[in-house]
């Protein structure tokens, strides 16, 4: 390990991992642990990852007892927690009082926290601070079907409650439903609750348009609840996989000030602290963006943002570690972010984006996280480049070319 007085320490094993231990060690030349529970995925086999294997390593018993052996393997360093994933994030916030000394844990308490990620509630805020969000219906357990929607199809249908929803897995089962009539809303919602779930699920009317109407928005706020940094990125293509759906694909960052504001003030009036992001869809029938929900951690696609010039490791450890204060800083500049081949990138991104997209290319303002010139490990390169590939199967699969 270096002379840093901190070690990251990152719960998860995808590219989220791997994006936030690239962009420690390019700030700070730091080795980051993680731990995963499989030998696989982009963090094995790193050289800029101590990466340990971990059977349930979500559960709140196994986060707690491998967070208190890393400080104590580390007792002279501060210890730095990230969850890169929904299902750590709970786990995280409810041993948060538990945690050693040495731990910096940059999360909301799990009362916020569970509040934000309950989509019925979240949606609750949004109408309270003005933020834009789909029309949306909330489905309660044992209402049947003799319900109305106030409007008219294609429908969304997710749960307001990620976490058990997917602990009753079945077949059909997916991330969210874009359905056409009111009869599948109606065998969706009969397919979910008989395979266990109990929460309310989040009916809503579907915004037209493709993956490139999607927006992301990042933040990093301070220890003192103040936003330090806002960066929105233009979605050009996500994944569309059963389980991969809604993960990006291709980003270019972008300016939005008037929804970046809306953003900062609610941010800080509920005093929130630490990484969030937001998922956003531009809707062209009224010339809004429309908020989905609220992420209490940096999201799987977060090196868009380092990538832009704004390292989110620096922000973190500026703040939490060192105690210097930073100004607000919105970002500006254009900057082109892809985990996927750039041939699979042109087939299925819109054609009037690949000019841009070239420009950026060309002007060497552009990234793929997952490959690091510093991480050296032959064979760690050799899985990326054919998980890589891959890519143009699963699209192939999943999609129709755009061009």
């Amino acid at each position: 390990m270096s002379q840093q007085p901190f070690v990251p320490l990152l719960l998860g094993a995808d590219i989220n991992v791997y994006s936030m231990a690239r962009a420690f060690h390019e700030a700070y030349g730091v080795k980051t642990v993680a731990y995963g529970m499989y030998p696989s995925g982009p963090c094995y086999g790193s050289d800029i990852i101590d990466y340990r294997v971990c059977q349930h390593n979500d559960e709140p018993e196994v986060v707690l007892k491998n967070v208190t052996e890393v400080a104590k393997e580390f007792p002279d360093k501060k210890v730095i927690v990230l969850g890169c994933g929904d299902n750590y994030l709970t786990s995280i916030a409810v041993n948060l009082p538990k945690f050693p000394e040495n731990v910096v844990a940059p999360y909301i308490d799990l009362a916020l926290m569970e509040t934000l990620i309950h989509k019925e509630r979240f949606y609750q805020l949004c109408d309270r601070y003005g933020i834009d969000h789909p029309a949306t219906y909330v489905y309660h357990k044992g209402e049947g079907h003799d319900f109305q929607l106030p409007f008219s199809g294609p429908f969304v249908v997710k749960p307001a409650e990620s976490a058990t929803y997917w602990d009753h897995p079945f077949d059909t089962q997916k991330k969210a439903y874009v359905l056409q009539t009111r009869e599948e809303v109606d065998q969706v919602i009969d397919d979910i609750y008989n395979h266990g779930y109990e929460d309310s699920l989040i009916i809503q009317d579907f915004i037209p348009g493709d993956d490139s109407f999607m927006r992301v928005v990042t933040n990093y706020s301070g220890e003192d609840g103040k936003v330090q940094l806002m960066c929105m990125g233009h979605v050009l293509l996500e994944e569309h996989t059963r389980h991969g759906i809604g993960n990006h694909a291709v980003i270019i960052t972008e300016e939005a000030p008037e929804l970046c504001e809306k953003l900062r003030a609610f941010l800080e009036d509920i005093k929130f602290t630490g990484f969030s992001n937001f998922d956003v869809k531009y809707d062209q029938r009224d010339g809004k963006f429309k908020v989905f929900e609220i992420n209490c951690r940096q999201g799987r696609s977060n090196y868009y943002v380092t990538g832009a010039g704004h390292n989110l490791a620096k922000y973190l450890v500026e703040d939490r570690i060192f105690h210097r204060p930073a100004p607000l800083t919105v970002t500006k500049n254009r900057h082109l972010w892809r985990v996927i081949p750039a041939k699979v990138a042109y087939d299925y991104i819109p054609s009037k984006y690949h000019q841009e997209m070239k420009a950026l290319t060309a002007a060497g303002a552009w990234v793929n996280p997952l490959f690091y010139k510093a991480d050296r490990n032959l064979i760690h390169k050799l899985r990326i480049i054919r998980d890589q590939w891959r890519y143009k199967e699963r699209y192939a699969s999943s999609m129709e070319k755009a061009n």
